[in-house]
Protein backbone atom coordinates (compact mmCIF):
# COMPACT_ATOMS: atom_id res chain seq x y z
CA UNK A 1 0.00 0.00 0.00
CA UNK A 2 3.02 1.94 0.55
CA UNK A 3 4.35 1.59 -2.17
CA UNK A 4 1.37 2.66 -4.38
CA UNK A 5 0.58 5.78 -2.03
CA UNK A 6 4.75 6.68 -3.05
CA UNK A 7 3.63 6.09 -7.04
CA UNK A 8 0.36 7.98 -6.87
CA UNK A 9 2.13 11.23 -5.06
CA UNK A 10 5.71 10.61 -7.57
CA UNK A 11 2.96 10.94 -10.63
CA UNK A 12 1.12 13.96 -9.21
CA UNK A 13 4.25 16.07 -8.64
CA UNK A 14 5.84 15.10 -12.20
CA UNK A 15 2.71 15.88 -14.25
CA UNK A 16 3.08 19.30 -14.00
CA UNK A 17 6.66 18.63 -15.58
CA UNK A 18 5.28 15.92 -18.48
CA UNK A 19 2.36 18.45 -19.33
CA UNK A 20 4.80 20.88 -20.08
CA UNK A 21 7.24 18.92 -21.83
CA UNK A 22 4.01 17.53 -24.38
CA UNK A 23 3.77 21.61 -24.68
CA UNK A 24 6.81 22.58 -25.81
CA UNK A 25 7.51 19.57 -28.28
CA UNK A 26 4.22 19.58 -29.44
CA UNK A 27 4.81 23.86 -30.00
CA UNK A 28 6.51 24.39 -33.48
CA UNK A 29 10.04 25.93 -33.06
CA UNK A 30 10.46 29.52 -33.61
CA UNK A 31 13.84 29.94 -35.05
CA UNK A 32 13.85 34.07 -35.48
CA UNK A 33 11.92 37.01 -34.26
CA UNK A 34 12.11 40.07 -36.09
CA UNK A 35 9.95 43.40 -35.18
CA UNK A 36 7.32 40.83 -33.23
CA UNK A 37 6.96 38.35 -35.85
CA UNK A 38 7.28 35.16 -35.22
CA UNK A 39 8.85 32.70 -37.34
CA UNK A 40 8.70 29.20 -36.99
CA UNK A 41 12.08 27.08 -37.76
CA UNK A 42 9.86 24.55 -39.98
CA UNK A 43 6.45 24.67 -41.54
CA UNK A 44 4.10 22.41 -43.64
CA UNK A 45 2.70 23.94 -46.66
CA UNK A 46 -0.54 22.03 -45.84
CA UNK A 47 -1.91 18.73 -44.66
CA UNK A 48 0.78 15.90 -45.78
CA UNK A 49 2.62 18.58 -47.88
CA UNK A 50 6.32 19.05 -48.02
CA UNK A 51 8.19 20.09 -45.05
CA UNK A 52 10.09 23.68 -45.62
CA UNK A 53 12.71 25.27 -43.15
CA UNK A 54 13.25 28.61 -43.12
CA UNK A 55 15.86 29.49 -45.32
CA UNK A 56 16.15 33.76 -43.63
CA UNK A 57 14.50 36.37 -43.15
CA UNK A 58 14.71 40.26 -42.90
CA UNK A 59 13.01 43.85 -42.58
CA UNK A 60 12.32 45.30 -46.11
CA UNK A 61 13.17 48.98 -45.90
CA UNK A 62 11.89 52.18 -47.72
CA UNK A 63 13.73 55.10 -48.02
CA UNK A 64 16.20 53.46 -46.17
CA UNK A 65 14.93 53.50 -42.59
CA UNK A 66 11.00 53.01 -42.86
CA UNK A 67 10.31 49.40 -42.27
CA UNK A 68 7.42 48.51 -44.54
CA UNK A 69 7.39 44.25 -44.12
CA UNK A 70 9.32 41.44 -42.64
CA UNK A 71 10.05 39.72 -45.62
CA UNK A 72 10.87 35.49 -44.79
CA UNK A 73 11.61 32.43 -47.37
CA UNK A 74 11.04 29.27 -46.75
CA UNK A 75 12.52 26.00 -48.82
CA UNK A 76 12.83 22.34 -48.89
CA UNK A 77 16.52 22.54 -48.08
CA UNK A 78 18.81 25.30 -47.25
CA UNK A 79 20.71 27.41 -50.05
CA UNK A 80 23.14 30.66 -49.83
CA UNK A 81 23.62 31.01 -53.38
CA UNK A 82 20.20 32.87 -55.39
CA UNK A 83 21.45 31.14 -58.25
CA UNK A 84 21.06 27.66 -56.59
CA UNK A 85 17.75 28.93 -54.61
CA UNK A 86 16.25 30.04 -58.75
CA UNK A 87 17.30 26.98 -60.02
CA UNK A 88 15.88 24.49 -57.34
CA UNK A 89 12.94 22.77 -58.48
CA UNK A 90 11.41 22.22 -55.01
CA UNK A 91 8.37 23.92 -53.09
CA UNK A 92 8.98 27.23 -51.56
CA UNK A 93 7.44 30.12 -49.91
CA UNK A 94 8.20 33.98 -49.85
CA UNK A 95 5.96 35.52 -46.97
CA UNK A 96 5.32 39.22 -46.52
CA UNK A 97 4.46 40.29 -43.07
CA UNK A 98 3.57 44.04 -43.31
CA UNK A 99 4.87 46.29 -40.40
CA UNK A 100 3.70 49.66 -42.14
CA UNK A 101 0.30 50.72 -40.48
CA UNK A 102 -0.89 51.48 -43.98
CA UNK A 103 0.75 49.71 -47.75
CA UNK A 104 -1.71 50.04 -50.25
CA UNK A 105 -2.01 47.46 -53.24
CA UNK A 106 -0.88 49.77 -55.64
CA UNK A 107 2.58 50.69 -53.31
CA UNK A 108 2.93 46.67 -53.79
CA UNK A 109 2.12 46.59 -57.19
CA UNK A 110 4.76 48.99 -58.27
CA UNK A 111 7.29 47.80 -56.19
CA UNK A 112 6.54 44.20 -57.62
CA UNK A 113 6.59 46.13 -61.25
CA UNK A 114 9.75 47.98 -60.85
CA UNK A 115 11.68 45.27 -59.79
CA UNK A 116 10.58 42.45 -62.40
CA UNK A 117 11.65 45.39 -64.95
CA UNK A 118 14.83 45.77 -63.32
CA UNK A 119 15.84 42.12 -62.74
CA UNK A 120 14.12 40.57 -66.12
CA UNK A 121 14.93 40.79 -70.26
CA UNK A 122 12.72 42.25 -72.19
CA UNK A 123 12.34 38.48 -73.40
CA UNK A 124 11.63 37.05 -69.85
CA UNK A 125 9.21 40.05 -68.60
CA UNK A 126 7.39 39.03 -72.29
CA UNK A 127 6.95 35.73 -70.88
CA UNK A 128 4.88 36.30 -67.52
CA UNK A 129 3.78 39.74 -68.80
CA UNK A 130 -0.08 37.82 -68.35
CA UNK A 131 0.54 36.08 -65.07
CA UNK A 132 1.87 39.64 -63.89
CA UNK A 133 -1.15 41.20 -64.71
CA UNK A 134 -3.37 38.37 -63.49
CA UNK A 135 -1.47 39.21 -60.16
CA UNK A 136 -1.82 43.27 -60.34
CA UNK A 137 -4.70 42.63 -60.65
CA UNK A 138 -5.95 40.57 -57.47
CA UNK A 139 -3.65 42.74 -55.62
CA UNK A 140 -5.60 46.17 -56.50
CA UNK A 141 -8.74 44.83 -55.08
CA UNK A 142 -7.56 44.20 -51.76
CA UNK A 143 -7.07 47.87 -51.70
CA UNK A 144 -4.90 48.16 -48.71
CA UNK A 145 -3.31 46.10 -45.93
CA UNK A 146 -2.85 46.49 -42.78
CA UNK A 147 0.17 46.17 -39.72
CA UNK A 148 -0.22 42.53 -38.73
CA UNK A 149 -1.53 41.95 -42.20
CA UNK A 150 0.33 38.88 -44.76
CA UNK A 151 0.88 38.07 -48.05
CA UNK A 152 1.88 34.52 -48.81
CA UNK A 153 3.23 33.28 -51.91
CA UNK A 154 3.36 29.35 -52.19
CA UNK A 155 5.20 27.67 -54.98
CA UNK A 156 3.80 24.20 -55.27
CA UNK A 157 5.46 21.80 -58.05
CA UNK A 158 2.75 20.85 -61.04
CA UNK A 159 0.73 23.48 -59.87
CA UNK A 160 1.56 26.99 -59.81
CA UNK A 161 2.03 30.15 -57.50
CA UNK A 162 -0.73 29.92 -54.98
CA UNK A 163 -1.03 33.52 -53.49
CA UNK A 164 -3.18 34.26 -49.96
CA UNK A 165 -3.83 37.83 -48.29
CA UNK A 166 -4.29 37.33 -44.49
CA UNK A 167 -4.61 33.89 -44.17
CA UNK A 168 -7.13 33.73 -47.59
CA UNK A 169 -6.19 31.85 -50.89
CA UNK A 170 -7.04 34.28 -53.55
CA UNK A 171 -5.49 32.77 -56.54
CA UNK A 172 -3.06 30.06 -58.45
CA UNK A 173 -0.94 31.34 -61.01
CA UNK A 174 0.96 28.32 -63.18
CA UNK A 175 4.02 27.86 -64.09
CA UNK A 176 7.46 27.55 -62.39
CA UNK A 177 8.86 30.25 -64.48
CA UNK A 178 6.58 32.66 -62.84
CA UNK A 179 7.42 32.17 -59.10
CA UNK A 180 10.97 32.11 -60.43
CA UNK A 181 10.37 35.53 -61.68
CA UNK A 182 8.85 36.81 -58.13
CA UNK A 183 11.89 35.67 -56.23
CA UNK A 184 13.79 38.48 -58.12
CA UNK A 185 11.81 40.64 -56.79
CA UNK A 186 14.20 40.01 -53.74
CA UNK A 187 17.07 37.83 -54.59
CA UNK A 188 17.98 39.13 -58.05
CA UNK A 189 20.92 41.30 -58.84
CA UNK A 190 18.96 44.43 -58.50
CA UNK A 191 16.72 43.50 -55.56
CA UNK A 192 13.74 45.87 -53.59
CA UNK A 193 16.36 45.86 -50.67
CA UNK A 194 20.06 44.55 -50.91
CA UNK A 195 20.21 44.15 -46.36
CA UNK A 196 16.61 42.40 -47.24
CA UNK A 197 18.31 39.87 -49.97
CA UNK A 198 21.20 38.86 -47.96
CA UNK A 199 18.86 38.40 -44.85
CA UNK A 200 16.64 35.67 -46.89
CA UNK A 201 19.81 34.12 -48.36
CA UNK A 202 20.71 33.17 -44.56
CA UNK A 203 23.53 35.57 -44.86
CA UNK A 204 22.61 37.34 -41.01
CA UNK A 205 22.08 34.13 -39.29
Amino acid sequence: MDSQNAFRNLLVKSLPVLLLAALFAAAPAVALELEGVKLDEKIEMSKGGPTLVLNGAGVRHKLAFIKVYVGSLYLQEKKSDSDAIFADTGAKRVTMHILANEVTAQDLVSSVNNALAVNLSPHELALVEKRIRDLNNMMGSIKTLGKGGAVQLDYLPNVGTRISVNGEEKLTIPGADFFAALLHIWLGNKPVDGRLRDAMLGKNR
